[in-house]
């Protein structure tokens, strides 16, 4: 299972399609339980992913350390904004077998949303820990109306990225014109993507879009049952107040709770979580609903259009995708490459197969 650890409700930017640090009364900026009864659950879970989350987690390295050095896990990770990687020491960062980093593509992009500088700072630390041999380094990606998909996904590749992975800032943001954004820019570059991934393909080189390769996963391996990020059934975050919650981002929300380190939670049955439109959906076996949050809270947001534009961008995402599905199925058959290199799984890297 993976487990989303809050190490603190601060952060030390303030992005605009975020905010920065939750209301301390809501996610305290320090841990308010005990740490013992969160590593007897974990190691309760004999398949554990741990990722250190926030606000910014960086922001509590001493955490972060006693966790690393008492707490038995498979798997340690981090959801970093990149820009205090230098407070945690070099000997915890090798140990990590996931980094993401929150970098938006191009440096004028990023820096629009979260700061002059900030795009360079990451850089450099992806950099420092790439040279430290840490080697699976995510690109965590909030997409906006300023975001161009196919250069912005590929830029990121060719700094050095692994994977990239992205959100599409649409329902927890104010409401704007995704509609006609999608249909002129993002659909086209989503189409472009694919057309690389492909053209990587037939020469034997799987990169690293997650979207991508999540969806063909479903379509090759194994379909998703819910939200492919594990909201609640898979997946479950650990508040500093020491909540236990189906979703990250859901601090506010009582449906959110699924129990406390004290007492211990019960994860949900995910199906009865479904609306019907993503019950009988023919795409419900490669997007599993989409986002738990949105099935939950959409509406109150966006209304009912704005949540019906939203699943037009991820019906088409996916259909573009698994028009791919044929070849890439023959490129398996004839041994160009191998079926397990086209399985991914997001649990293993908290990471959002659909945007």
């Amino acid at each position: 299972m993976l487990w989303l650890v809050f190490t603190t409700g601060a952060c030390n930017l303030r992005c605009s399609y975020c905010g920065g640090s939750f209301n301390p009364k809501v996610v305290p900026w320090r841990i308010n339980y005990n740490p013992v009864k969160l590593k007897e659950l974990i190691e309760k879970d004999n398949n554990a992913t741990v990722i250190f989350y926030g606000g910014e987690p960086l922001l509590n390295p001493r955490f972060i350390m006693w966790m690393m050095d008492n707490v038995k896990a498979n798997r340690w990770g981090i959801q970093t904004n990149g820009t205090l990687t230098e407070l945690l020491p070099s000997e915890y960062w090798r140990r990590m077998s996931v980094v993401l980093l929150s970098i938006d593509g191009r440096r004028e992009v990023t820096d629009a949303h979260r700061g002059f500088g900030v795009y360079n700072r990451v850089v450099k630390a992806l950099m420092r820990l790439k040279s430290m041999g840490v080697n699976r380094l995510i690109a965590r990606m909030a997409v906006t109306r300023l975001t161009d998909i196919y250069i912005d996904v590929t830029h990121l590749l060719n700094v050095g990225f692994n994977l990239v992975h992205w959100q599409l800032d649409v329902i927890w943001d104010g409401k704007w014109d995704v509609l006609t954004w999608a249909k002129s820019s993002y659909l086209p570059g989503v189409r472009r993507l694919v057309e690389l991934f492909l053209s990587n393909l037939r020469e034997g080189r799987v990169i690293g879009i997650v979207p991508i390769l999540g969806v063909l996963s479903a379509y090759l391996h194994k379909p998703y049952r819910g939200p492919p990020c594990g909201a609640g059934y898979s997946s479950i975050a650990v508040s500093t107040d020491g909540r236990v919650l189906s979703c990250p981002i859901a601090v506010h929300e009582d449906w959110a709770v699924l129990g406390n380190v004290n007492t211990g939670f019960n994860l949900i049955g995910i199906e009865s979580q479904l609306p019907e439109m993503c019950k009988t959906c023919e795409y419900r076996q490669y997007c599993g609903g989409r986002c738990l949050y949105a099935i939950k809270e959409g509406e109150r947001y966006w209304g009912l259009d704005g949540v019906l534009t939203v699943d037009y961008v991820t019906k088409e995402t996916i259909r573009t995708i698994l028009e791919i599905g044929p070849e890439v199925k023959e490129l398996v058959n004839r041994g160009v490459v191998k079926l397990s290199d086209l399985y991914y799984d997001p649990i293993l890297d908290s990471t959002e197969v659909i945007p």
